[in-house]
């Protein structure tokens, strides 16, 4: 347990009058309680859409391509140790090819969407 006695209870509860004041408990408590309500409600709606869109869930499959490898001709660094040109290179060229794959697949959601 928390090991709360009486005293640290009547300390709670004097901080909670203090904050709030006497008149103004009634209402803090009364939002409380339709907070709780509102949020109980909600979790329940949750649970009850997670069970009725468990069966009406379908994947679409995705088409994927292989690339080949880099040659090994330029994996190897330069007689001068370009690497960092090399790596931008890389880089640069990897982001072009994120790009078009971003592109088709936003084209074929596109595409999916107007069926």
């Amino acid at each position: 347990m928390l090991g709360l006695g009486a005293p640290e209870l009547i300390l709670i509860l004097l901080a909670i009058l203090l904050l709030f004041g006497y008149k103004k408990l009634p209402d803090a408590s009364r939002s409380l309680g339709r907070s709780l309500r509102i949020f109980k409600g909600e979790m329940k709606g949750m649970k009850d859409d997670d069970v009725r869109s468990k069966d009406a869930a379908q994947t679409t499959p995705l088409r994927g391509e292989i690339v080949a490898p880099a040659s090994p001709a330029t994996t190897t660094t330069s007689a001068s140790g370009d690497l960092t040109a090399q790596l931008h290179e890389e880089a640069r060229v990897a982001e072009a090819r994120a790009a078009e794959l971003r592109a088709r697949a936003d084209q074929a959601g596109t595409a999916d969407g107007a069926r």
